[in-house]
Order: C-alpha cells, then sequence, then structure tokens
C-alpha cells in the first residue's frame, strides 16, 4: 500500500525537489509596505473647489448635562466609546447646517475642519445634530478627561465627498 501512494506521489510531481511553475523573482517587502505607506501619509488639505464655510467650534463630552438622557447614543444611532469618545473623531453641528433643517450636511458626511488648533484640526464624521438655539457652530466630541476646552471662532468646515 505504501509503495502505491510514493509511485501516485512521484507521478504527479509531489516528492520532486523542484516545482515546473516557472520561477517567479520575490523581493522582501519593508515595512510599512510602499503601497501602505503612500496611503497612510495624513492629509493636509481638502481639495481647493471643495466650498468651506464659516462656523464656530466648541467641545462637548457625553454626558447628560451636554446631552440629552442618552449620552453614549448619537443622534443618528452610533454608540460612543464610553472609555475614550475622542478617538472616533465625531462632531455634532448645529441644526442650521443639517440637511433635514435645510442646510447642507447629512449624518455620516466627512467634514474638514480648520482653524482651532494642530490637535484638534482635520477630518471628522457628523454624527449628531447640537440644540436648536445653536446657529453656525460645531462641536468636536472628546472625553472628560482629555483636558481640551474652549470656544474658537472663525473656524473652517469643508465637505469631503
Amino acid at each position: 500500500m505504501f509503495t502505491v501512494i510514493v509511485a501516485a506521489a512521484k507521478e504527479f510531481s509531489l516528492l520532486k525537489a523542484e516545482s515546473p511553475a516557472p520561477k517567479i523573482e520575490q523581493t522582501p517587502l519593508g515595512w510599512p509596505p510602499l503601497e501602505l505607506e503612500e496611503a497612510s501619509q495624513p492629509i493636509t488639505e481638502p481639495k481647493s473647489e471643495v466650498p468651506s464655510f464659516t462656523v464656530s467650534a466648541s467641545v462637548y463630552f457625553p454626558e447628560p448635562a451636554q446631552t440629552d438622557d442618552t449620552p453614549y447614543i448619537t443622534a443618528d444611532g452610533s454608540r460612543i466609546n464610553k472609555r475614550n469618545p475622542g478617538k472616533h473623531r465625531w462632531i455634532a453641528v448645529s441644526r442650521d447646517l443639517h440637511s433635514r433643517w435645510g442646510g447642507n450636511i447629512n449624518y455620516g458626511d466627512s467634514l474638514w475642519v480648520t482653524g482651532i488648533s494642530d490637535q484638534l484640526d482635520g477630518l471628522y464624521v457628523v454624527r449628531d445634530v447640537m440644540n436648536r438655539r445653536m446657529r453656525k457652530r460645531i462641536d468636536i466630541l472628546v472625553g472628560k478627561h482629555d483636558e481640551v476646552m474652549g470656544f474658537w471662532k472663525n473656524v473652517q468646515i469643508a465637505k469631503l465627498d
């Protein structure tokens, strides 16, 4: 029985040292691979033809005093990480900016934010809306222990496709 298996393996080239497949020259990849390295470069600014808006900005914590009675659930139903809310890079927009109330920004839209600080400028996703008394304003979600506070005027936001 063993000899039959060995004979079949030799017949189908399973025991041969070299494969009949053509040789392919392989070069080792560095870490990170060049394709990933190029893709991971930070985006420095949005395209110039993207319209921008001037708003004021502030930060908010996911707590009932600053939100509603469900502070870890955003208006679009997303759940906020309780241990590190700021990792999401989510924002709330005032209702006048949101499409539901006549604006042109929707839940899930990506916004490029500049004019705050090196730490807070960058790409955010719209997940929440603010109280109806706010106008032309965004609120950046941060954690209570992130030690980020402030109110900024003349902040530029640009909706990215």
